[in-house]
């Protein structure tokens, strides 16, 4: 720049206000303000360090307010605000956040009391006398709550455990299944004798009677009126027209019952996944505690639902006919969902109408407060449940909340599990609509009872058990076939099962990256997961092979052999030649061999072939002798009779409703 366009430039910025000044200096001025262009450097770290220290304390008092939580808002489920008739939700809006409609199903959770006449041979004599039994018809729970808190982890020999035979007890052995022909009145003492020679029962018709009525018959059925007495053939069978149905007159048709009717399209709210509605009509007068508590709510949950409610609602039973909605969401502290809010309602008889009583919700500080009643909706027929598709439990944890919801104690749930555990997979999801029936009899004064029969429904198939005792006092469950659940293989014969990671057949080999056939399957655990014989058998192999890194075959009869690979170590004292039984530890799972991480390797064998573990048919381990064929038919017969009777005229517990 020359001299004439510095001047130009020094009369611009003249014109302009400014000047051309010495820089910045910085000056001490020992605490004092600095004056024109001095800059202090204590002030300015002053400043600075203000700044900084006022976020830390406001960061810090926001992260103690909130208790170091990732979320902050109140579900707006759970304090409703009132919303326009144009934005009310049917009964399937699932309040999700997506675009497609999430599946409602209908519940079913009867808990029933049934009586029947039994036969019973009391000292010598034949007596009759009314027995109560008690039946479960429930679908399995859709959505695991609070019931299924603690539930330990699924583990196949404590399954070996649960299904061991029933100890024969009297208690045990006294149990009845024996239905009389006939209903009766308190007891009734029935003595046989032999019937006199010399006694001729009475005609109740003449012989000229008993000829009118067969020719009539038989005229009515093969001859015409107006024809010849040629033979004609007849329809034996009924037919639609025995119904009063003319079929030429129209298509037939009928009422569907127990049917959901579902919109194929609902409008979706804004709130996180996994929360679902339940709506419960109460059948019996009952206690909303008992309702609650089957439904997932805690005792401490209770206590402050009681407390909030005892001014607006202080009943403490639900009518017959009251109408619950239970809105239910996920858990911070837990893989549960917890009631979010309860609504209750009561059925106006004069209007026809549910009148809307009270609603409590779930604060973020974890407190149940009143809040609005939540969007009209038209109560369906049935009892319905939202399901979350995405987060169904397995079959195991389903069975667990399901028999807590009904008040079975574990040992019972357990042996439930146990005897369908070698026909169906317990860590695979259940599917909307599952169901579970169980018959026991009556609590004694102990309040024990025995379980008599279990039918496991899944999908399309249905597996019965019944209960059976035989004269050597052994008491198992068998199916219609006479035949126990268990099986003399185990298809996951380590602690816990394992994680599924590789099935059976061709696959890419995760090493090689080749298309090879996998041999067995693979189920992921933690090294040193104990590794269970799948069944009773001869070690024939117990050392390092190749790929398979530490090995164990065991070879089991009838051409059965199971081999179990990648082992961290064996078990000290085996060897080739030891015999083993199912559920004895014989190693530990690991990584040796060509493995990519800790898992079991695990091969089934027949007759020299490779077949998959997880599919292969298996032989069942007991059979019922065939000269119990006719008695356990009884038995099936009666118990079957007693599933189909009508209930008592007031039901134990048949208002709740299983997710």
């Amino acid at each position: 720049m020359n001299a004439a366009q510095r001047n130009r430039h020094a009369a611009l910025l003249k014109s302009a206000g400014f000047e051309d000044s010495p820089a910045l200096t910085v000056q001490s001025t020992d605490g004092e303000i600095p004056h024109g262009r001095e800059l202090s450097f204590a002030w300015l770290s002053g400043t600075v360090m203000t700044g900084l220290t006022s976020v830390l304390l406001m960061g810090a008092a926001l992260y103690v307010s909130f208790q170091g939580q990732a979320s902050f808002s109140t579900a707006y489920e759970a304090l409703q605000v009132p919303r326009s008739k144009t934005e009310a939700l049917g009964p399937t809006d699932l309040s999700a956040k997506t675009s497609r409609l999430r599946p409602v199903t209908a519940t079913r959770s009867d808990l029933e009391v049934i009586e029947a006449s039994i036969r019973e041979t009391v000292d010598g004599r034949d007596m009759i006398r009314n027995q109560p039994f008690v039946r479960i018809r429930a679908t399995l729970a859709t959505a695991p709550t609070s019931l299924s808190e603690g539930v330990p982890d699924y583990d196949p020999v404590a399954i070996l455990n649960a299904t061991q035979p029933i100890e024969a007890t009297e208690a045990s052995l006294d149990i009845n299944t024996d239905v009389y022909g006939a209903e009766v009145e308190g007891e009734v003492a029935v003595k046989l004798a032999a019937m006199p020679t010399t006694f001729v029962p009475p005609r109740a018709i003449s012989d000229q009677s008993a000829a009118e009525y067969a020719r009539g018959v038989v005229e009515a059925t093969f001859f015409s009126e107006n024809d010849p007495p040629t033979l004609a053939y007849a329809a034996l069978a009924p037919s639609v027209r025995d119904l009063g149905l003319d079929p030429a007159a129209g298509t037939l048709g009928g009422v569907a019952e127990n049917v959901t009717v579902v919109p194929k399209t609902t409008q979706a709210a804004d709130a996180e996944l996994g929360r679902s509605e339940r709506i419960l009509t109460i059948r019996e007068r009952t206690p909303l505690n008992e309702v609650m508590r089957r439904n997932g709510f805690t005792d401490a949950m209770i206590a402050a639902i009681d407390t909030t409610l005892q001014n607006v609602f202080p009943s403490t039973d639900l009518p017959a006919g009251a109408r619950l909605r239970i809105l239910f969401g996920p858990s911070r502290t837990s893989n549960t969902l917890i009631p979010y809010r309860l609504s209750i309602y009561l059925h106006d008889g004069g209007a026809d109408v549910d009148v809307h009583r009270a609603t409590v919700a779930l604060t973020d500080k974890g407190q149940y407060v009143l809040g609005l009643a939540p969007a009209e909706i038209e109560f369906p027929e049935e009892d319905t449940e939202e399901v979350n598709v995405a987060n169904l439990p397995s079959v195991y944890r389903s069975i667990w909340e399901t028999g807590r919801k009904h008040e079975l104690d574990d040992a019972t749930i357990e042996r439930i599990i146990g005897m369908f555990a070698y026909d169906v997979d317990m860590t695979k999801k259940i599917a909307a609509g599952d169901s579970i029936e169980l018959l026991k009899s009556a609590p004694d004064a102990e309040g024990r009872s025995e379980l008599l029969y279990v039918a496991l429904t899944l999908g399309s198939t249905t597996r019965q058990l019944y209960r059976f005792a035989t004269a050597e006092g052994v008491i198992d469950f068998y199916d219609p076939d006479g035949e126990t659940g268990k099986r003399f293989i185990n298809r996951r014969p380590l602690e816990g099962g394992g994680t599924l990671r590789s099935r059976f057949g061709y696959r890419i080999h995760p090493i090689f990256k080749t298309r090879r056939l996998h041999t067995g399957v693979d189920l992921a655990a933690r090294t040193g997961t104990p590794i269970y014989a799948a069944g009773d058998g001869v070690i024939e192999y117990y050392k390092w092979q190749s790929g398979y890194g530490n090995k164990i075959e065991v070879k089991h009869v009838n051409g059965y052999e199971t081999a179990y690979g990648h082992l961290s170590r064996f078990v000290d004292g085996l060897g080739v030649g030891s015999k083993v039984r199912q559920g004895q530890v014989i190693g530990y799972v690991g990584s040796t061999g060509q493995s990519t991480g800790p898992h079991l390797h695990f091969e089934i064998k027949i007759n020299g072939n490779l077949v998959d573990p997880l599919s292969v048919k298996l032989p069942k381990d007991n059979v019922l002798p065939q000269q119990y064929e006719a008695q356990f038919q009884q038995t099936m017969a009666q118990i079957n009779d007693l599933m189909t009777r009508e209930p008592e005229p007031v039901a134990v517990a048949q208002n709740t409703t299983t997710p």
